[in-house]
C-alpha cells in the first residue's frame, strides 16, 4: 500500500523536536563515556576542545518524557562519568532551551517559548558563564540580552545567539548541525562529516578497557600503567604491610581502615599493570 503523499515528512517540518549534545572534550575523550550511555550516537569533533554526540534514535518520541528531560539525563550522565561540562541543546515546537551539567552539580538551563519570550532565570545565565569559564563581562554582556525581550528574536536566533558566545571558546559546529533543525537532519549532516565515529554499546568489558585506555593516554597514565605505577602500587603494599600490623597492635580502626585501602590501591595497581600487559 503506498504511503499518502499528503503526509508530513518528519524532515521537513521545521517545528519537529531535535537535540545535540556539545561535549567540552575532545572525541578521543567523550568516546568511552558516551558508550555508557547505551544509545546509538554519532560523535563529530566540533572544534579545538569541543565534540558533538548526535543521537541517532528518538526516545522522545516513543517514551512519556519530552525531549528536554531526556537531554538532560543524558547531560548529567556524562558529566557525571567524566571530568568535562556536558552542554545538552533541544528544541520543539513549543520551546527551546538548554541545560548544562559539569560533574555533581546541579544542572542549570533556560528556556525560550517559541516566539522567543525568555522564561528563565538571569542567575541560570550567570551560572552559565561560570561554569564554561566565559569573560565575565563581554560574555555575560551577550548572555543577557539573551534573557530580555526581543520582538525580532525567536527561540532559534536565541540558540544560535547563545552558540555564537561559545565560539570564543572555541566551538565550531558543522554547517548543518544547529537548532531548529528536526532530529533525521541532524542525524544525515552528522553522517557525513569528515571523522564521524558510530558510537554505541558493546558491553561492560569493552567499554571500561576503552576508559582506561584514554586514561591511560592521559597525563595520569604513568601512573595507571608502567613503571611508575608498579613502583607506586609496590610501595602501598610496603606501606600498608606494617600499618596493619601496628593498628591490629594498637586496636586502632582508623589506622587499620588506612592500611586496607592502602593495601587494596596497591593490589589493584599490581593486577591492573599485570592484565595490561597480557592484553
Amino acid at each position: 500500500m503506498s504511503s499518502d503523499a499528503s503526509s508530513p515528512d518528519v524532515r521537513d517540518v521545521p517545528d519537529a523536536p531535535g537535540a545535540l549534545l556539545l561535549c567540552r572534550a575532545e572525541p578521543d575523550s567523550v568516546e568511552p563515556v558516551a558508550q555508557l550511555l547505551r544509545e546509538r550516537m554519532l560523535l563529530v569533533e566540533a572544534g579545538p576542545g569541543w565534540s558533538v554526540l548526535v543521537p541517532e534514535g528518538k526516545p522522545w518520541l516513543h517514551g512519556e518524557e519530552p525531549v528536554d528531560r531526556v537531554l538532560t539525563g543524558w547531560a548529567t550522565a556524562l558529566a557525571v562519568g567524566s571530568g568535562w561540562p556536558v552542554l545538552a541543546l533541544w528544541w520543539d515546537a513549543d520551546r527551546s532551551g538548554y541545560t548544562l551539567a559539569a560533574g555533581f552539580r546541579r544542572t542549570v538551563g533556560y528556556v525560550w517559548l517559541a516566539n522567543g519570550t525568555p522564561v528563565g532565570e538571569d542567575e541560570a545565565m550567570r551560572t552559565f558563564a561560570a561554569r564554561l569559564g566565559l569573560d565575565p563581562v563581554l560574555d555575560m554582556q551577550s548572555l543577557e540580552a539573551l534573557a530580555r525581550p526581543d520582538t525580532e528574536a525567536d527561540a532559534r536566533a536565541r540558540m544560535l545567539g547563545l552558540l555564537a558566545v561559545l565560539t570564543r571558546t572555541g566551538l565550531a559546529l558543522p554547517p548543518g548541525l544547529g537548532p531548529g533543525e528536526p532530529a533525521d537532519r541532524l542525524r544525515e549532516v552528522a553522517r557525513v562529516q569528515r571523522g564521524v565515529r558510530q558510537v554505541e554499546w558493546s558491553g561492560w568489558r569493552d567499554a571500561v578497557r576503552a576508559e582506561f585506555d584514554v586514561v591511560e593516554k592521559g597525563p595520569l597514565g604513568p601512573w595507571v600503567r608502567g613503571p611508575k605505577a608498579r613502583a607506586l602500587a609496590a610501595a602501598q603494599v610496603a606501606a600498608g604491610l606494617p600499618l596493619a600490623v601496628w593498628a591490629v597492635r594498637r586496636r586502632s580502626g582508623g589506622w587499620a581502615a588506612a592500611a586496607v585501602l592502602l593495601l587494596v590501591q596497591g593490589a589493584v595497581g599490581l593486577a591492573y599493570d599485570r592484565m595490561r600487559a597480557r592484553d
